[in-house]
């Protein structure tokens, strides 16, 4: 009886990885709090521990909003993603890569038009969305 036991449990362990939970996407506050504070600061106002080291001080990423409090998701995502970070001098990084994952939304970034867009690169401009005063 006991062998047999040992047998059934033996037959479940390939079952039991097969049914490993699918690794937690970080979210948007995770991942600035990772990728962008470092410049940007906690508060997104340009007061991170690396800012002073730059010859630039980084963008106070709370007054991007314009009068109806909303920011423009697509020059922002553009930024983060690196698409618009081709000016000599530019010292933001390109994010792109790192933001990319397996979870692809279709978004509308205020153009009408519904993109397929990293989840990621999402969750950050919602998150920096946010952070608006």
């Amino acid at each position: 009886m006991r062998l047999a036991q040992l047998a059934l449990l033996a037959s479940l362990i390939p079952l039991a990885a097969c049914l490993k939970p699918e690794p937690k996407t970080p979210s948007g506050a995770e991942d600035f709090a990772d990728y962008c504070s470092g410049c940007h600061g906690a508060g997104g106002k340009g007061d991170g521990p690396m800012a002073a080291s730059l010859g630039k001080r980084p963008a106070d990423l709370t007054r991007l909003a314009g009068a109806n409090g909303k920011i423009a998701m697509a020059p922002v995502m553009s930024k983060i993603y690196g698409a618009t970070n081709v000016h000599p001098g530019d010292l933001m990084p390109e994010f792109g890569t790192l933001l990319e994952s397996d979870k692809v939304v279709l978004y509308d970034s205020g153009d009408g038009i519904p993109t397929p867009t990293p989840l990621r690169l999402v969750q950050v401009a919602e998150h920096i969305q946010s952070l608006q005063e």
